[in-house]
């Protein structure tokens, strides 16, 4: 039974969803497109990202293409979206790398810790790359979607609920909420706990007890409501980060015509631009905020960094000694990131 009702669920979501396309597309000179995401509406990424991006596309194509708008999870949950996206379920999906590791493992890189100091650092890195192969084949168009826009986190930091973390000593035994991959590795290396979990999972998590605290990017602390579950956060700590992606199912992008698909093109490359730099203004405002709220931060000294950095290279290595044994250009992949970063 337990496995009946998930793909009951998925079958009744795909009904709906086609029936949406099949009125949507009447009028043989409009084209709605599903998009769907698992972000709150609230977050910051619906309001600075997905909102403008549509409005943009509308804008460019003078109205031509618009959008049925499912945020929240409302047509599946995020480590499902990168198979919706597949299956034509929605059009347009947002697929985090972390969700989906098996399937697209290469996008890893961008997440390593102690790899740049800044969203727009680690986007426009990690933008230059994803746009030609191996990524592009491999974690893309492989799986039969085509990437739109992207962006990467700022570096995450540790929030947690009870004990001040200054020094990797002070994470040792701790459950820290991980997206996977890199961050499980770093999080095993200075002696703490990784407990893979989605955002959206993570407030249950920390309100029972069962996390310890979160590694996580600033403004979605609040975002998901988190900031009267954690007490202490640090500052200056570089412990991994996080690609979002929007991606496009491949054949409902053959479908466009070449100016809605030249409108799309521009409205995603203008994000990319824009929406780190939104990160990255947005990450004092967020601390100010949670501050206010009575969360105590610690500024990581030299010495202090010291004690998690000493990791870094191991977890790179790491990483890209996995892919590489798994048949995966992990190395070409961590070199063409390394490369693009120096730029």
């Amino acid at each position: 039974m337990k496995k009946i009702i998930p793909q009951l669920a998925f079958t009744v979501a795909a009904v709906f969803a086609a029936g949406l396309s099949a009125t949507s597309t009447a009028a043989a000179d409009e084209i709605k497109l599903r998009f769907a995401h698992s972000f709150p509406t609230s977050h910051f990424i619906q309001k600075q990202a997905i909102e403008p991006w549509m409005e943009n596309v509308t804008k460019l194509t003078d109205g031509q293409v618009t959008f049925d708008h499912f945020p929240a999870q409302q047509l599946g949950k995020s480590k499902d979206m990168l198979a919706l996206t597949q299956n034509g379920v929605t059009d347009i999906g947002y697929v985090g790398v972390s969700y989906v590791s098996d399937k697209m493992p290469l996008s890893g890189v961008a997440q390593l810790p102690g790899s740049f100091a800044t969203s727009c650092q680690g986007t426009n890195a990690y933008w230059e790359i994803a746009n030609k192969d191996p990524i592009a084949k491999q974690d893309f168009a492989d799986n039969k979607v085509r990437l739109l826009f992207s962006f990467v986190l700022e570096p995450y930091q540790i929030y947690t609920a009870n004990k001040k973390v200054m020094t990797a000593a002070d994470a040792e035994g701790l459950k820290l909420r991980s997206t996977g991959g890199a961050m499980d590795i770093f999080t095993r290396k200075i002696g703490a706990i990784p407990v893979r979990m989605t955002a959206t999972e993570t407030r249950e998590s920390l309100s029972r007890g069962t996390l310890d605290g979160i590694i996580f990017p600033n403004q979605s602390v609040i975002s998901y409501d988190l900031v009267p579950l954690v007490k202490y956060g640090t500052r200056g700590g570089n412990f991994g980060s996080f690609v979002v992606t929007f991606v496009m199912n491949e054949e409902a992008w053959g479908k466009l015509p070449e100016d809605a698909q030249n409108a799309l093109t521009t409205a995603s490359e203008d994000m990319v631009t824009e929406m780190c730099k939104n990160v990255d203004e947005g990450v004092e405002n967020a601390i100010a905020e949670m501050q206010k709220a009575g969360i105590e931060y610690h500024e990581l000294s030299a010495s202090d960094l010291k004690t998690f950095t000493k990791y870094s290279d191991e977890v790179a290595e790491e990483w890209a000694k996995d892919l590489d044994d798994r048949g995966k250009p992990g190395n070409e992949v961590l070199t063409q990131f390394q490369s693009a970063l120096s730029k």
